[in-house]
């Protein structure tokens, strides 16, 4: 049985966590102002994204980017630098010297050690935790003609005819892959992974009739639930969203299935003592009532910006988490 957040893990997961929380408490004891936190920044600041430009990060990065110039007195810049599954823009942040480089990445950090042999990187080691910026559920799509009418429905016909029922994801060892095979080893279903290159293709074969079930971000079906065309079976946050209401939680079928999408800001571990507090701290204002908050609701996400321990303690707590489904689910590092 794969375990998921709020249940058991070993002695070595949970001696993880604290050495990472530790790590960001003792950051965070350091007087912003002392001489042990410089004056920073004292150039433009990088934000690296390690994704192809256009995609969902690039909303919140840019957005924090905007805001930070006018806070701290230094250009922020965002950087698209996609490869390796995203491992490429990571490798460049904790590679980087010149202290003034971030990268705002997806919860891919965690899965990337479990995926390939050689990600370039230890998330737990190698990143210094700033926040965690966001989250938005991931959503099971059908289309709207489609014979499965609910989720509790896909797991009776997935029962019946095992191995029958496909589900699409926009790539191998992707989180809308993972979180496929976590809902087969939760419910006890065999489905047939479909992967593609991209949620475009998935979706064009999705309304194709060429697949099931797309697993995708929840921002994505929003347009076609409303012009009649996709039906969403649940979503993969605690409790419902706003941008589909009438969508059940998944764990509302399966008690204690919660594993949203989620976007975290982090600098190499080379950052000066308490800049990582400090940019959470001049971030919090955004949290509510913001115009990127707004923006950020209005395509199904939320935006956190709870700080460095929140973020470190996802991270610390999604990659056993990681390397057990991908181990469950056979998938082979690269």
């Amino acid at each position: 049985m794969i375990t998921v957040p709020g249940y058991r893990f070993s002695r070595r997961h949970a001696f993880l966590l604290g050495l990472f929380m530790g790590q960001a408490r003792l950051a965070a004891a350091q007087p912003v102002g002392s001489a042990q936190a410089p004056a920073w920044p004292l150039r433009p600041v990088r934000i690296i994204v390690p994704f192809a430009a256009g995609g969902p990060v690039e909303v919140p990065a840019r957005g924090l980017a905007e805001y930070l110039s006018q806070r701290l007195g230094q250009p922020f810049i965002v950087e698209t630098r996609p490869g390796a599954g995203g491992a490429l823009g990571v490798q460049l942040t904790v590679q980087s010297t010149d202290q003034h480089t971030l990268v705002l990445t997806t919860g891919s950090v965690g899965i990337l050690p479990a995926l390939q042999k050689n990600p370039g990187f230890d998330p737990i080691r190698d990143l210094n935790a700033i926040s965690l910026v966001s989250e938005t559920a991931l959503a099971f799509n059908v289309r709207a003609d489609s014979r499965i009418t609910s989720l509790a429905d896909l797991i009776r016909q997935a029962k019946a005819s095992p191995g029958r029922i496909s589900f699409g994801s926009s790539g191998v060892g992707t989180t809308s892959h993972l979180v496929g095979e976590l809902l087969k080893d939760r419910a006890g279903i065999d489905l047939l992974h479909v992967p593609f290159r991209g949620t475009g293709q998935g979706l064009a074969s999705l309304l194709n009739g060429d697949v099931d079930i797309l697993v995708t971000d929840a921002s994505v079906p929003v347009p076609h639930v409303r012009e009649g065309r996709l039906r969403v079976l649940g979503v993969t946050t605690e409790a419902r969203i706003a941008s589909l209401p009438d969508v059940p939680a998944v764990a509302e079928i399966l008690p204690g299935f919660a594993l949203p999408l989620w976007f975290g800001l982090f600098g190499p571990n080379n950052l000066p003592p308490g800049v990582p507090q400090r940019l959470a701290l001049e971030l919090e204002p955004l949290r509510v009532g913001s115009d990127l908050a707004r923006r950020m609701e209005a395509g199904g996400s939320r935006l956190l910006l709870t700080g460095p321990d929140s973020l470190a303690a996802r991270v610390a707590t999604e990659v056993p988490m990681w390397r057990e489904i991908i181990r469950a689910a056979n998938i082979t590092p690269e």
